[in-house]
Parts: structure tokens; sequence; C-alpha cells
């Protein structure tokens, strides 16, 4: 069942057209993910469908709710930015329960959940600062969670982390297909094709493909992901 659909989106910045009057659809439990190079549009996405961003026209729907009703889209989606959001100068767990009491979410079944899940229960009293990029990232997506979304967008999870801490926030991440949707965006086709259940390929504020990574190289008559994409993507160029 869909959960969000986009329907001809487009946002302007003065003269640079971030999203070109795309369309999309994402499933209900999928881990959707929007893959391009930098500057193809996707953080601009996600931005407008949290609230944090205003189109420039057409529309998309979260769960029914038009952008037009965003006090209650905000009621049922989250998101972990591309800058780590976490107060520094607080631990692991006080940067929880503050999130939890901004939230008026305090539950305490569900924070050891989300501490054990996250693999953040050996540094719950080390400040945020003193965190590796990877364990800071893990908390960010935990107080993404505290407000218990029905979607969860995650923009860029691992950039800048190294191969061991991107693999093992890759297995923390798939914990959580199914539970809730999520949307990630990436611009590593590897993690794209470790995670997601189906993809949108965009460039240049246009969405070129959408579907099952499987489909797209069939489609592309390619057998590796990555020369499904060049091709897709080198076709706009």
């Amino acid at each position: 069942m869909e959960i969000i659909k986009v329907c001809n989106l487009s946002k302007n910045y003065k003269d640079i057209k971030a999203l070109k009057e795309i369309s999309l659809t994402v499933n209900e439990g999928e881990l959707y993910g929007l893959l391009g190079v930098n500057g193809a549009g996707k953080t601009t996405l996600i931005k407008i469908l949290s609230g944090l961003a205003k189109k420039t026209s057409g529309d998309a729907y979260v769960k029914g709710y038009s952008l037009e009703q965003m006090d209650e889209i905000k009621k049922i989606v989250d998101i972990s930015p591309q800058e780590t959001a976490v107060a520094l100068n607080l631990t692991v767990y006080e940067n929880l329960i503050f999130f939890q009491d901004l939230y008026k979410k305090r539950d305490n079944d569900y924070l050891n959940e989300i501490i054990d899940s996250l693999g953040l229960r050996d540094v719950l009293k080390q400040r945020a600062k003193t965190l590796s990029g990877g364990y800071q990232r893990r908390l960010s997506i935990a107080i993404g969670l505290i407000s218990k979304p029905e979607i969860l967008f995650l923009d860029e999870p691992t950039l800048g982390l190294d191969v061991i801490a991107r693999r093992e926030l890759w297995n923390i991440i798939k914990k959580f297909k199914g539970k809730i949707t999520i949307i990630l965006t990436s611009h590593y086709l590897e993690e794209i094709e470790a995670l997601c259940d189906r993809v949108a390929i965009m460039s240049k504020g246009n969405v070129l493909c959408e579907g099952r990574i499987d489909d797209i190289k069939a489609k592309t008559n390619e057998t590796s992901f990555e020369e499904a994409f060049v091709k897709i993507v080198g076709g706009e160029a």
C-alpha cells in the first residue's frame, strides 16, 4: 500500500531548478532509496516531504495527507539529516532523554529497545563529542526514532564513514526493514544495492528511473548495477 505519493513536484531556488516535476511512490514498510550524485535533488526532496522546505509547485501525499497538511505529516515522520543532529556536550543518554522530553514520548521500554538496536549501550555515559563518526551517526538515527515515526528519512547516513563503520550501520538499518518505512538517500551504489527494496535514480532534479534493482538492470541489459546506473545517468548528460 502506498504511504508516499509524489506528483509532479518542483522546487526552484531563484534560477536553480532543484526538482523538476518529479513523481514517485513509496510503499508502506519499504526501504526506499534515492540514489544520485551530489546536486541530484535527493536532499531537497526529503526536506520538502518532512516540512523543512517548501515546494514550488506540484504536490505530495504522505499517508494521504497533502503537503498543505504538514502539521499532520510531522506527527508521523522524522529525519536523521546529513549533518549529525546531536548535542555534542551532552552524553548519549542525556541526548536521548532530552529528545524524549522534547517529543513528550517518555517510554523506558522503547528507549531501551532503541539503545540496544543501535548498539549504544556501551557508550551511554560518553559525551557525544567524544564519539567516533560512526557512533555519532548511530545516535543521530536513534534520535530520529525517538518520536516513534511511521516514516524515517535517512539523509546520507554513512557519509564520511570508513568501510567498517559503514557496514556496521548497514546491519543496524536492516533491523528496521519492514517495521517502519525508511527513505534513504545515498550516492553509494553498493549501499543502495545492499539495503533497498526499490530505488529512484535521480539526476539534475529529475527522476530518471524507479523500480527494483534487478528490474533496472534488466531494463538496461546490464548485469552490474553500477553499469546500469552509469547508462541511465550518462544518457542524461
